[in-house]
């Protein structure tokens, strides 16, 4: 059978713009349709204000387009104004990220290990346990650890009266106040990375497994050096899930220390409400904000150089 001869590229590019167009809508128009609604709707509530935010914080606490501009004006003062207290709201929001991200993937990874070898009744028991805090709105979250920590008759303090114990003042004292909602995060359990985690662990070939019993691996060196490095991809997305939630960390923050507690308890987000819904700078809180997304987008590459995996299974 001859061969079907294909057009020639200069075939193709001679075609005049209209056929090139119809052609292209023929061949991904129904794709594009389905997915046009979307698009339309991620362009008017977050494409458009992020780029009016951006825009804003270069202007001198102006909603209009064409407003006063300040240039990196606001972006310095975030920094030298208020009494360093931004400063202090980024150091603070280091230390939450830092300690919580830490830690919830370190208990998910060692609940989602423990679930993992339990009959499938069991393991959905506690995977439907673990996860009924994610659905939990996290006002209502913060209202019961603020009630846990109250100084008069909070559970906790109570617990500490067992033990012959003095109250403590933990929304109250600006040495441990930020510990106590750092804590309050570690003691929640990390659901949504126990249920991806062990998803990961339960898709591991058990072959890898046995092949490594034979060769007389223990359960610690089976952890380490096939586990691990299996679930990698999925270890990557908890972090960077993670690390973005304690980095944009708010309702916690004002629900349990509503007064702040000096510049003890202010992290990145209350400082950019403070600005721009109680002060009414816009511009500074613009500039706030994309600070925070510098910060985030910076810490997120780092993890993906460091965790990134082409492991395939």
């Amino acid at each position: 059978m001859a061969d079907i001869p294909l057009p020639s590229r200069s075939t193709t590019r001679t075609a005049s713009p209209l056929t090139r167009t119809r052609r292209f809508l023929h061949e991904y128009g129904w794709g594009y349709a389905f997915i046009l609604p979307s698009m339309l709707i991620f362009t008017a509530f977050i494409l458009i204000p992020v780029i009016w935010a951006l825009i804003i914080s270069f202007q001198s606490d102006n909603f209009a387009f064409n407003g006063t501009w300040v240039g990196f004006k606001n972006y310095i003062n975030a920094f030298t104004t208020q009494n360093g207290v931004f400063g202090q709201a980024i150091l603070n929001t280091l230390y939450y990220t830092v300690i919580t991200v830490i830690a919830n993937v370190l208990i998910a990874l060692i609940l989602a290990g423990l679930i993992q070898g339990r009959h499938k009744y069991v393991r959905t028991f506690f995977l439907a346990a673990f996860y009924l805090p994610a659905v939990t709105s996290a006002v209502i979250t913060a209202i019961v650890w603020k009630w846990i920590y109250n100084s008069e008759y909070g559970f906790l303090n109570y617990l500490l009266s067992l033990v012959h114990l003095g109250p403590v003042r933990w929304l109250s004292n600006p040495d441990i106040v930020l510990n106590s909602i750092t804590l309050s995060t570690v003691l929640t359990i990390p659901a949504t990375g126990v249920v991806l985690l062990n998803a990961a662990m339960g898709s591991i070939p058990p072959e890898f497994y046995e092949a490594a019993t034979i060769d007389g691996a223990g359960p610690i060196r089976r952890w380490w050096h096939i586990t691990l490095p299996l679930i990698r991809s999925s270890l990557l997305y908890i972090v960077v899930l993670y690390t973005i939630a304690s980095f944009e960390v708010f309702e916690k923050v004002f629900i349990m220390v509503p007064a702040g507690v000096g510049n003890s308890a202010q992290v990145m987000v209350t400082q950019i409400y403070q600005s721009g819904f109680q002060q009414f700078r816009y511009g500074l809180a613009s500039a706030q904000a994309f600070i925070l997304f510098l910060m985030i987008a910076a810490v997120a590459v780092v993890q993906f150089r460091l965790l990134r995996s082409d492991v395939e299974y």
